[in-house]
């Protein structure tokens, strides 16, 4: 029998990175987006969000794509907020997101870093903190090219 383990750090923001992730809104939106990765086989080991973006860190199974688990939540979780009209206005997720594996020593450090974002953007931005994490991982992103 095969097994695999691959943890992936998701980071996406809403549309035009609006802050409409609401205090009422942010606890249906987690918890939707759990019960339904569930019902997915998506196995979500913990996940946060603010107003404008939201961070998951997910156990990747052997059959899983980033790409896939990421539009299988992104496409379902802003479709169901809209059914429910949870919002006054249309919730849209940014096209694109950011994939980063995790080594097994740094899940810990990912935990509490997912778990204290709203600690955390008391005293950084959104873009300041995407920034870092690029540089962290040696990644370069293009922004006239990426909707993130």
């Amino acid at each position: 029998m095969s097994n695999s383990k691959l943890m992936v750090h998701f980071i996406w923001t809403t549309k035009k990175r609006q802050p409409i992730i609401t205090k009422k809104l942010k606890p249906l939106l987690l918890s939707h987006i759990k019960a339904n990765s569930i019902e997915k086989g998506i196995y979500i080991d913990c996940m946060n969000c603010v107003e404008d973006h939201i961070h998951l860190l997910i156990s990747l199974g052997r059959e899983q794509t980033s790409s896939k688990v990421a539009m299988l939540i992104k496409g379902e979780s802003s479709y169901w907020v809209n059914k429910q009209k949870l919002c006054d206005y249309k919730f849209e997720w940014q096209k694109d997101y950011l994939s980063i594996g995790i080594c097994e020593n740094r899940i810990p450090i990912v935990r509490k870093y997912i778990a204290n974002q709203e600690k955390h953007h008391e005293k950084k931005s959104y873009e300041e903190e995407f920034k870092e994490i690029l540089k962290a991982h040696g990644l370069f992103i293009d922004p006239a090219k990426a909707d993130l």
